[in-house]
């Protein structure tokens, strides 16, 4: 029976990591539309396209 238990809890672990990661992600999404809309708003090119860049390699699985 312990060793079932320790299965569960790394189990929950690599599950709870995987939330966790995936909200950061998210999170740094919002932020980086938000910023593509202000560069668009203030007519940066040069910054609409780095942050273009970033998104792109966000949503990019690795």
């Amino acid at each position: 029976m312990g060793k079932m238990n320790i299965t569960n809890d790394a189990l929950l672990a690599v599950f709870a990591e995987i939330i966790w990661d995936e909200s950061i992600r998210k999170q740094k999404e919002k932020e980086l539309y938000q910023e593509i809309d202000d560069a668009l708003d203030k007519g940066d090119q040069e910054l609409f396209f780095a942050l273009t860049s970033e998104l792109i390699g966000l949503k990019t699985p690795n």
